[in-house]
């Protein structure tokens, strides 16, 4: 694969972006530097990331449709939807690699479609597929963007592949697809970026190290940087974001808090009973539904309170009960009913 590199400056400041497609891009984001460049003044930010009536067709297909928000400074904000919903085009559109149809979108007041160069300077951006240059070892890669942004310590890129237990001798061709991850997410991370869009940052990270991306995103919030990302693991979302944003055919279905979100989750539990089962409806207590019956097991759905049912499952001989999680799909099913009517 071959990726032509385009030095990019802007106010001074290195900026770059791979050509290919789907390439990870990156530019010189330190808000201090920004600062010194003529990039950012001394007076308060204005919102860091905000779209207005945000809008793409493709042939007449509405990708992104009418798309109104504001994210707040050291705000995690979780894009979901199934693929297609819009998620990617959004970022993109973000990072001004499309222009929008109409409407609008800003990073730090600075317009994504006509000051996408400068915008790029306050960004860092982990796209879907990330591209290497796979004759290049990883250290390499990293002291390319640490050069490129102007950072003069190369300590955190070294720090920050440690803690993803990610090898930098090696050559990125040989690295396998959680190692290509590790090493973007390295990268999008490098200067500490004050806005940060990722697209699924732990799509192929084995669970040990997506809770460390988590532990690392919240003290990046916990420092006031503004992070949107793309994701389709539920759980994801519940340990890192501050609000989720719910997508479908383009258009926001709902935005909530985590707070609020977990408490539209119903868990599915099945219930099998020794001796008689329970007449219809007999389990219905507060925050509990019946679902299905098959044979002697009994499925249910329930929400946070499980006391009540507990309490009702006492007056029965209970053989067996087994819970599942919603999955994402679940819940987008739900919210996507809720549209419906």
């Amino acid at each position: 694969m071959n990726v032509t590199v385009l030095p990019w400056r802007a106010h001074d400041s290195a900026v770059w972006q791979a050509a290919t497609p789907g390439a990870v891009h990156y530019a010189s984001p330190e808000p201090g530097a920004a600062r010194e460049r003529g990039l950012m003044s001394d007076e308060p930010l204005p919102v860091p990331i905000s779209m207005r009536g945000l809008t793409k067709v493709f042939d007449e297909q509405r990708a992104v449709d009418g798309l109104t928000l504001d994210l707040r400074g050291g705000e995690v904000f979780g894009f979901l939807g199934p693929n297609g919903a819009g998620k990617s085009t959004t970022i993109r559109m973000l990072l001004g690699f499309i222009r929008p149809t109409s409407g609008s979108a800003s990073i730090h007041g600075l317009d994504c479609t006509r000051q996408a160069t400068a915008v790029h300077a306050l960004t860092g951006y982990l796209a879907g597929e990330v591209h290497l240059f796979p004759h290049l070892t990883g250290r390499a890669h990293t002291e390319l963007v640490t050069s490129l942004r102007g950072v003069h310590d190369p300590e955190p890129a070294e720090e920050l592949a440690a803690r993803l237990d990610l090898d930098l001798t090696r050559k990125a061709g040989a690295y396998s697809k959680g190692n290509r991850q590790k090493l973007g997410i390295v990268m999008a991370l490098i200067g500490a970026p004050p806005v940060l869009l990722l697209d699924e940052p732990t799509s192929g990270l084995d669970p040990i190290i997506q809770h460390r991306v988590w532990e690392i995103l919240r003290e990046r919030a916990a420092r006031g940087t503004t992070i949107l990302f793309s994701s389709h693991v539920l759980g994801e979302v519940e340990q890192v974001c501050d609000r989720v944003g719910v997508l479908r055919d383009g258009r926001l279905v709902t935005v909530e808090p985590v707070a609020d979100w977990r408490a539209h989750q119903k868990r599915r539990i099945e219930v099998t009973f020794a001796g008689a089962l329970p007449a219809p409806g007999a389990l219905d207590v507060m925050g509990v539904r019946e679902v299905a019956r098959h044979g002697p097991t009994v499925d249910l759905e329930i929400g946070d309170d499980v006391d009540a049912l507990i309490k009702a499952l006492a007056n029965y001989n209970v053989l067996d009960l087994r819970t599942y999680q919603p999955t994402l799909e679940d819940l987008l099913l739900g919210y996507y009913r809720q549209e419906a009517t």
